[in-house]
């Protein structure tokens, strides 16, 4: 529900805009002039929609005094003068007296809609011992993401959270428990792929005594554990159709049982899930039940890969870097600017959990107080818009010389990428003479970088 102040003399007009405003559920204040606005603090609404005409200052002195809320300047003076003069101190709209309802009401609607996702605040999510810090990023697509987190929170739906390994999942679910009306409860999350087939229901439902062999107590399964609070289940495209059976059941009625047990106890518990698999395509498959899918996807949040977070990416390894100098006693460790670059670069399939690995790496095997690409031990796989064909490299004597922190590149980069390009096209001795090594040298490159020798094809005897 927005919070929007008016500000205008006329009480007819306020009055009227009041009730219209209410009945489309937003919180209203009211206002007389620009100091009577002033003492409501209008910083701490949504929108301030204001009479231009007004006892003392005119009503654009709010644009400055309200920001960063925007104001939407109303006026009975319809000329393009007085529009244009508004829209240049900052006003994000202006709408003419007498304004048409429907007209106003779609401005309002677009304004606070376009303000929701500009003013998209990172949300604060515990860490272990008890901090909390915000999530990182601000690129266009995270912004999306938190406002979603924002009004999915305290809605008390089932979120069904799609992306990637490795992008974040949990982060945003524990996020929206931390945001919910369930926080003092807890959260329980579970993996669905860690857990063997056979026992996943008995890990879920819980179980009777006696019920199957080896079950020589009862159990209470986790989504029971859950009660009051927030459930997780992550990776739930791997949850078995059997089990998908029992979650639709506590999705509809509320109501779980145990396996080998006659009784059926009420649960209160908020569902979220994610994966990384197309759960709708797996439902035409068979692989995945359509109903649950339906009752999953109440409020869907998509989590953008690393690799489309081009603006985020550094600000993530700055931080991820200083978590593992502080677990390694590496302080004042950073990274060369060819290790900025090549971090930028990389496609990173692995998406945060792969950078983070890879700062891991560089925290422990840099040798001075810097962090350069080799160190980071990186897959060498240039994004797929980056790939052209390269000139064959030069490489002087035996060189097991390393790159300099300059260069893009390392020399074993070009080597890789030069060999695996040019093989099916020339024999080992054109590779080595071209890259200027000799053929022992260039298979024990091979050795060391895991690149296989192509086969040649074998010629017929008969």
């Amino acid at each position: 529900m927005s919070r929007i102040l008016i500000v205008e003399d006329d009480a007819i007009i306020r009055s009227a805009l009041k009730r219209l405003l209410e009945r489309h559920d937003h919180r209203v204040s009211e206002a007389g002039s620009v100091d009577e606005a002033l003492a409501l603090e209008p910083q701490g609404f949504d929108l301030v929609i204001s009479d231009l005409r007004l006892p003392g200052e005119p009503g654009t002195e709010l644009i400055a005094l309200a920001a960063p809320v925007p104001v939407l300047i109303m006026t009975s003076y319809a000329s393009m003068r007085s529009a244009v003069e508004a829209l240049k101190l900052g006003a994000v709209d202006f709408v003419a007296k007498p304004f048409d309802h429907d007209e106003l009401l779609e401005t309002v609607a677009r304004i606070l809609h376009r303000e929701a996702f500009k003013q998209g605040v990172p949300p604060d999510v515990a860490q272990p011992g008890g901090k909390h810090q915000p999530m990182i990023g601000n690129c266009p697509a995270m912004q999306v993401v938190y406002t979603r987190i924002r009004k999915a929170a305290p809605a008390d739906v089932t979120v069904l959270i799609q992306g990637e390994s490795g992008t974040g999942k949990e982060l945003v679910a524990r996020a929206l428990h931390q945001q919910s009306r369930r926080a003092h409860a807890p959260l329980v999350c579970v993996n669905c792929a860690a857990i063997p087939e056979t026992l996943i229901e008995s890990e879920l439902f819980g179980h009777e005594k006696g019920a199957f062999t080896g079950a020589s107590a009862s159990r209470t399964g986790l989504v029971e554990a859950a009660d009051g609070g927030t459930l997780f289940l992550d990776e739930i495209g791997e949850l078995p159709l059997d089990a998908q059976a029992r979650l639709l059941r506590v999705l509809q009625e509320g109501e779980i049982r145990k396996i080998g047990s006659v009784e059926t106890r009420h649960v209160d518990v908020r569902l979220i899930a994610a994966t990384h698999r197309d759960l709708q395509s797996l439902s035409k498959t068979g692989e995945f039940r359509l109903d649950l899918y339906y009752r999953l996807d109440v409020m869907q949040i998509d989590l953008p890969a690393l690799r489309e977070r081009e603006d985020d990416i550094l600000e993530i390894a700055d931080v991820l870097l200083e978590k593992a100098c502080r677990r390694h006693a590496r302080n004042g460790l950073r990274l060369s600017q060819a290790s900025r670059r090549t971090i930028r670069d990389y496609p990173w399939p692995g998406n945060v959990r792969e950078l983070e690995n890879a700062l891991e790496r560089g925290a422990i095997l840099a040798e001075g107080h810097l962090i350069h690409p080799d160190d980071l031990g990186l897959a060498r796989t240039p994004r797929p818009q980056d790939r052209s064909p390269a000139p064959a490299p030069v490489l002087a004597g035996a060189g097991d010389q390393e790159a300099s922190d300059g260069e893009d590149l390392s020399l074993e980069d070009y080597f890789q990428h030069f060999v695996l390009e040019h093989q099916d096209q020339m024999s080992e001795t054109e590779l080595a003479q071209k890259l200027g090594i000799s053929r022992k040298c260039l298979w024990e490159r091979r050795q060391r970088l895991g690149i296989p020798r192509k086969k040649s094809p074998r010629r017929s005897t008969s």
